[in-house]
């Protein structure tokens, strides 16, 4: 399922393997899905390692059959191994990345002398992933998206789009009160109980409330295509959060799967 860096098309006649990228940033239009082949150096992590990312928004991708498959670009990596964690010293065995650049000022003593260790340029995001051994692993080193592939399944964690206080229509999708015949409730909770028994509210009663901004996390996506050069990874459908959202690649984990599922 090669795919060609293109000018956008759109209708059916479009070629295959061809992205539009109408609700993505300008500034990676130019950069989408070019030919393969990452830098020297570069560790290739056991799979149990995830990479950080950005979500770049939302595109299409035409397979070889000419159909239009909805798919997100994530911004993934490189990112940092800034600490190596083992039975030994912590009574587990982790691994710790970085990823994003922040300014220098926003970061306290305490951490930069903790990311000192490992570079010298400070990260914004840190995330610990637990493996099995570290082995193979050295402090400083690079992961990037080439310790995943075509075709492989991930989940993808992140936070949704916050949506602030709202009412019970949109937060649960109840339905309305009659508009008409001179009804005054349109959007009103109505009844939350009974009377004097139970003489309360029970709890986790679907009510109005603050909506989103929550992590998630969508499991089961395929990876469509890998670019190395431009550290993106073409993921079918959707995943959490607006365009700049920070998210959380792993390798899919399905409790009871079968080999080669």
């Amino acid at each position: 399922m090669e795919a060609h860096a293109s000018a956008a098309k759109s209708g059916p006649s479009a070629e295959p393997g061809i992205i539009l990228t109408a609700s993505v940033s300008p500034l990676c239009v130019s950069h989408l899905l070019t030919a393969l082949g990452g830098p020297a150096g570069v560790v290739s992590p056991p799979m149990s390692i995830g990479i950080l990312g950005k979500k770049l928004g939302m595109s299409q991708f035409f397979n070889d059959e000419g159909k239009s498959i909805p798919v997100t670009l994530i911004e993934a990596g490189p990112c940092r191994i800034t600490q190596l964690k083992s039975t030994s010293t912590d009574g587990y065995n982790a691994v710790q990345l970085g990823f994003g650049d922040i300014r220098e000022k926003l970061v306290n003593k305490p951490a930069k002398g903790h990311l000192a260790k490992s570079g010298d340029e400070v990260l914004r995001h840190l995330k610990e992933y637990r493996v099995d051994s570290v082995d193979g692993l050295e402090l400083g080193g690079s992961i990037s998206v080439t310790a995943f592939e075509p075709g492989q399944k991930v989940d993808v964690s992140g936070d949704t789009m916050g949506r602030g206080f709202s009412g019970l229509q949109k937060r649960h999708g109840f339905s309305r009160g009659p508009m008409t015949h001179g009804s005054k409730n349109h959007r009103e909770p109505g009844s939350i109980g009974a009377g004097t028994t139970p003489g309360r509210v029970y709890p986790g009663k679907r009510m109005a409330g603050r909506y989103g901004g929550k992590q998630i996390t969508t499991r089961g996506l395929v990876i469509l295509k890998v670019d190395v050069e431009r550290n993106l990874l073409v993921v079918k459908g959707s995943v959490p959060g607006k365009p700049g959202t920070l998210l959380n690649i792993c390798p899919a984990n399905r409790v009871g799967a079968k080999a080669g599922n």
